[in-house]
């Protein structure tokens, strides 16, 4: 999916202070992040009766970032090798 943040994983690839929230939402049309409720809603739909006819497809849910030829994962390339070094001990502290 698109961006749908979550505590753990923002802690470690969103580094506070160097605005990448703000750069991610710029590359999504519906200009917010995902909602977990969205998420669910679409695992519902899947596992409904309703869905008995669709197999092996791929849904995009990104809020239309798609469009922009944009990935939220595009942008870690920009962040600095000091802040690469604190994301990677506190990946390695998690564990």
């Amino acid at each position: 999916p698109g961006p749908f943040p979550t505590k753990g994983a923002w802690k470690r690839l969103v580094p506070p202070g160097l605005n990448i929230e703000k750069k991610m939402i710029e590359r999504v049309p519906l200009k917010r992040f995902g909602e977990h409720e969205e998420l669910a809603n679409l695992a519902s739909y899947l596992m409904a009766d309703e869905s008995g006819y669709m197999n092996g497809e791929v849904v995009t849910m990104d809020g239309g970032e798609w469009l922009k030829g944009a990935g939220q994962f595009n942008s870690l390339e920009k962040i600095p090798n000091l802040a690469w070094k604190a994301m990677d001990y506190a990946r390695k502290k998690k564990k």
